[in-house]
């Protein structure tokens, strides 16, 4: 690994190809913060895949996109004289500072879930008027779901088992399996999204992101696919030409392959 000097040095060479690029490149200099902003979620993604993929080169050259947009926002922000990179960093190191009194002051935390409501009883201290306001709402209802959760179990609203959990699950369930009976649609969205969202706490229980969870689903399920239609091309067909009982047999193949 390099030292912390060599790694000062890259970050400013960074810096310096940012501030040439912006002076230089058309594609460069047009670009604003809301042009941007696509762009940069796009490059999250592209590092969840690889985080997801455990392709540890694939999340390296993945950081170092989401670093230049960092550094490119750094750069917009100065030039209207708004704020510079050092203004970033340094207001995320205050900010790391001032939520860790554990580390950084004379407060004594004796695990985990202390360290969290601590880190939200500070954040209404510097303003926020609740829990919830840091949880952006452009997020993915499933992830923001997750957040959601998270949170208000920092400060203590939150079932004590997993058991629990489970049992507000299968009420939730109950109350879908009555709705479907009534077919009211508005009832029955109503009443699925709760569902989920209790999905997602019970995941939270079992120490699982639910995020995480089912894009490997996801992934899975496209590699099976993807083998059965490649299978159904080696025989000359179309899905449509196969019967279910024999695309079983290719997606049982596939399961096979996997592990």
């Amino acid at each position: 690994m390099k030292t912390r000097e060599e790694q000062l040095k890259a970050f400013d060479r960074l810096l310096t190809i940012m501030e040439e690029l912006r002076e230089q490149c058309p594609w460069d200099r047009k670009q604003t913060l809301q042009s941007l902003r696509h762009l940069t979620i796009e490059e999250t993604y592209e590092l969840g895949d690889a985080i997801l993929d455990n392709d540890l080169e694939e999340v390296k050259k993945e950081l170092g996109d989401l670093l230049l947009h960092i550094v490119f926002y750094a750069k917009i922000g100065s030039e209207t004289q708004d704020f510079d990179i050092a203004d970033v960093a340094n207001g995320i190191c205050d900010k790391l500072i001032n939520r860790h009194p554990h580390i950084y002051g004379d407060v004594s935390v004796s695990d985990e879930t202390e360290v969290k409501r601590n880190w939200e009883d500070i954040k209404l201290k510097e303003g926020k008027k609740s829990v919830l306001q840091g949880v952006p709402n452009s997020l993915p209802a499933l992830v923001k779901a997750n957040r959601i959760q998270e949170k208000v179990a920092g400060v203590g609203f939150d079932w004590e088992q997993p058991e629990q959990v489970f049992e507000k699950l299968q009420e939730e369930l109950g109350e879908l399996q009555e709705e479907l009976k009534v077919a009211d649609k508005d009832k029955i969205e109503h009443e699925f999204g709760d569902v989920l969202f209790s999905m997602v706490n019970y995941a939270r229980f079992l120490g699982v992101n639910p995020e995480n969870a089912l894009e490997r689903t996801n992934k899975k399920f496209i590699h099976r696919f993807q083998y059965l239609e490649e299978k159904a091309k080696g025989l000359g067909k179309t899905l449509k030409d196969m019967t279910l009982t024999e695309m079983d047999v290719f997606w049982e193949e596939a399961k096979k392959v996997e592990s």
